[in-house]
């Protein structure tokens, strides 16, 4: 009898301090749930990186182009975005055009495998203006735009970005704009690619106005890239790069404005104060226009300084996005 009670006495005793280790570790639990700040959380974007971040590197031959998936990967990056323009030099190493586009194509589709990086956009250059105000022109810049919409789907990219130069005519470059962007949509929709349009300068760099295109274009594979920067109107004596700004649209409205038609969007930065911050652009203000939005697909670090190195610029921006995510409420 003595032995029964004595085992039910044990048995309970167990049940009880099994029942207080399972509260304290439901508590301990608990604490640590507390203790994790906001802060910690991931940030609500993953990181690409621009191929333009590096063009000094790779025009002055000190970076191969074909090393860009590699380089991305070394820096933390998940996807890469490309430019068009660095690789003039690859294209030229076949007398055939088309051959050596594909062998091109070959090697940084296997170099993306390699580094487990993510092939997300061709930024396109150089191929003509769609938004010239002479159609057969305007129709030849979308047959030019074609091979790298093919090139976008063979390597595995979302998007191909173009430019909408042309006429600085506000009434007639919507027109033309809408005209050229929507022939290489049609085609672009036929490869499962987008068309998208940066800010880069002149009426492109209108909030209003490109979202006024965007808005007839009408097609589900035309979107926008919102750069924090390149809102610039008007540059001394009419060029399109290099000389001064005179004039500049709002950058924080048009990346605001840009946002419902985003299918990418570009961190440009190009200097930064001691504490890691850019010098001209808010980017906690950029961040909360995104966040608003409810963008969470890639950013893409381009960097485009002169006081820092450009793997330090990189690392500085990348840095900031990170950094600036995790305070925001």
């Amino acid at each position: 009898m003595y032995k029964i009670i004595l085992i039910g006495l044990l048995a309970i005793s167990t049940l009880n301090s099994c029942k207080k280790n399972t509260s304290v570790n439901s508590d301990t639990q608990k604490e640590e749930s507390k203790m994790k700040s906001p802060q910690e959380s991931e940030p609500f974007f993953k990181l690409s990186l621009a191929q333009w971040s590096l063009h000094k590197a790779i025009l002055s031959g000190k970076m191969d182009p074909l090393d860009f998936a590699q380089k991305a990967s070394e820096l933390g990056f998940e996807g890469v975005e490309y430019v068009s323009q660095l690789y003039n030099d690859e294209l030229k190493k076949d007398s055939d055009p088309k051959k050596a586009m594909q062998q091109l194509l070959e090697v940084l589709k296997s170099k993306s495998e390699t580094y487990k990086i993510q092939n997300l956009i061709i930024m396109v250059d150089g191929e003509g203006d769609l938004a010239v105000l002479d159609e057969k022109e305007r129709n030849l810049a979308v047959e030019n735009h074609k091979k790298w919409v093919d090139a976008a789907q063979f390597l595995g990219c979302h998007s191909i970005r173009v430019n909408l130069f042309g006429t600085n005519d506000p009434k007639k470059w919507v027109d033309v704009a809408v005209d050229g962007l929507g022939k290489l949509s049609d085609y672009a929709a036929s490869r499962n690619v987008n068309v998208i349009v940066e800010n880069h300068g002149y009426l492109s760099s209108n909030g209003k106005l490109l979202v006024e295109v965007m808005k007839k274009v009408n097609k589900s594979n035309c979107g926008t890239l919102p750069d924090f920067g390149n809102f610039c109107l008007q540059r001394e004596g009419g060029e399109r790069w290099g000389a001064k700004c005179i004039e500049e649209y709002p950058k924080y409205k048009g990346v605001e404005e840009m946002m419902p038609f985003a299918k990418a969007v570009s961190a440009k930065s190009y200097d930064f104060d001691t504490a890691g911050n850019e010098t001209t652009i808010d980017y906690k203000k950029m961040l909360e226009i995104i966040k608003k939005a409810e963008y969470s697909g890639f950013i893409g670090v381009e960097y485009e300084g002169e006081r820092l190195g450009e793997i330090e610029g990189i690392k500085v921006t990348r840095d900031l996005l990170i950094n600036t995510s995790k305070n925001l409420n």
